[in-house]
């Protein structure tokens, strides 16, 4: 279709995912990005592919879900896995990166791939698409007139609340009380700090979290929290233990001078190569500022921890997938309008990007004329485009990738050989779908 372009809305995981799978498909790409002309309450600069929460992509292990989807993205040429690895930081078997460097390294290859445009303003409008298909990647922060023209052309939209870590210096740590050590690790170092707490320290910590005060929700607002990202506040109100089972959870953890397992331990992850900084592991939160410095300076180790970065809670939006969009992530009403990243009602940096893949190359393809392309069901990425299309619509909710989203193995498998059976089914579908990709 001479003339015709793609445009991208949205300079984050997805759009970047997106914008860079078509120009390498020969399609010419108009990337829109709002910042510097408007920021989200979340993002603190104007980089492309910005991470706003953890700098964490979870598990690299491909007998894992997610280290699964990471595997199938880096054979798929994923543009953010390229980036992830080249910026990536000690973090034992998880997939961390140095946050700056991540979002500078896409910058950095967007700006030299000569087929995609990037325009610096706010778009608050949809694009009329018979000039070219749209892609709408701007992220769970959507706002204002573009978030009220998608919830007319969809009949609605769902929200929840997400909350981000706090980061502190690292050089106001306590290393004579806090121990460096990765769970289950038996040799070297480890890639962790932790913050280890007996009974009674663990039993003040949660008596003074309950009672600290919060950032109250607007009139318009219902808390309707992921369950995978839960602030810690919400967490203590479920019960005493409740914190100790999830991320404060000392299994694993023994101290390797003593031998001794803590109660409870708070975790820390460096944020950059020269460990400068790190964030409190699952300790998403939206105490107020003040609250925070009181209550976390009273884990052991961060008596007099140093700030650069509170946590806060924000809106996520997403549609109702299962009623909105068609399998190639196009939406059923308006065929040349694709969704990508969480709006598209996945969770986490991984999913947003590995949808913004799909919905990149599935558009690019419609300008060149071509079908659309499905992955297989048992891939990560179809198990991920299955919960989208065929879940329950009067009760769907985002989901990270999972095994659990996938079709069941044949016969019986013992537990400890699924993930390892399972990546094997996959990665062997996947080097099939993409035979025929090439043959098409």
């Amino acid at each position: 279709m001479d003339g015709q372009r793609l445009t991208v809305i949205g300079g984050g995981l997805a759009g970047c995912e997106a914008a860079w799978q078509a120009a390498e498909m020969g399609v010419a790409v108009d990337l829109f990005e709002m910042r510097p002309q408007r920021r989200s309450p979340a993002h603190e600069t104007d980089l492309l592919g910005e991470l706003v929460c953890s700098n964490s992509l979870r598990s690299n292990a491909v007998n894992s879900a997610a280290g699964l989807l990471k595997e199938e993205m880096r054979r798929l040429g994923s543009l953010v896995l390229r980036a992830a690895d080249a910026t990536s930081l000690p973090a034992g078997t998880a997939l961390a990166v140095d946050r700056q460097r991540f979002a500078a390294f896409l910058e950095a290859v967007i700006a030299g791939q000569p087929l995609i445009t990037v325009h610096r303003r706010e778009v608050n409008a949809l694009p009329d698409t018979s000039a070219g298909p749209v892609i709408l990647a701007a992220g769970p922060l959507l706002a204002g007139s573009l978030a009220a023209a998608l919830q007319q052309l969809t009949g609605g939209g769902l929200s929840f609340y997400d909350a981000i870590a706090p980061i502190v210096e690292a050089d106001s740590l306590d290393l004579n009380i806090i121990y460096r050590k990765s769970r289950w690790d038996d040799e070297g170092p480890g890639d962790y700090l932790n913050c280890p707490m007996d009974r009674d320290q663990y039993e003040q910590f949660i008596t003074l979290l309950g009672s600290a005060g919060t950032v109250p929700l607007h009139d318009f607002e219902k808390a309707h929290y992921f369950e995978g990202c839960l602030p810690i506040e919400v967490m203590c109100a479920r019960g005493a233990e409740t914190l100790r089972f999830g991320p404060m959870k000392p299994v694993g953890l023994a101290r390797p001078d003593t031998g001794e397992l803590p109660y409870a331990v708070v975790q820390l992850r460096a944020e950059n190569r020269e460990r400068t900084s790190y964030n409190l592991v699952g300790f998403q939160t939206k105490l107020t500022y003040p609250e925070q410095q009181r209550v976390l300076r009273t884990i052991p180790g961060l008596e007099r921890a140093v700030f650069l970065r509170y946590g806060s809670v924000h809106r996520n939006s997403f549609v109702c997938a299962p009623r909105v969009l068609a399998p190639d992530l196009s939406v059923r009403t308006t065929p040349g309008l694709y969704l990508a990243g969480q709006l598209s009602g996945v969770e986490g940096y991984l999913e947003s990007a590995a949808m913004g893949l799909l919905a990149g190359l599935n558009a690019a393809r419609r300008l060149l004329g071509r079908a659309p392309i499905l992955p297989p069901p048992d891939t990560a990425h179809g198990a991920l485009i299955r919960h989208l299309v065929d879940s329950d619509p009067d009760h769907f909710q985002p989901s990270n990738v999972n095994f659990g989203l996938f079709p069941p193995l044949a016969g019986r498998v013992r537990r400890r050989d699924r993930g390892r059976l399972r990546a094997e089914l996959a990665l062997a579908r996947l080097a099939a779908w993409q035979h025929e990709l090439n043959e098409n």
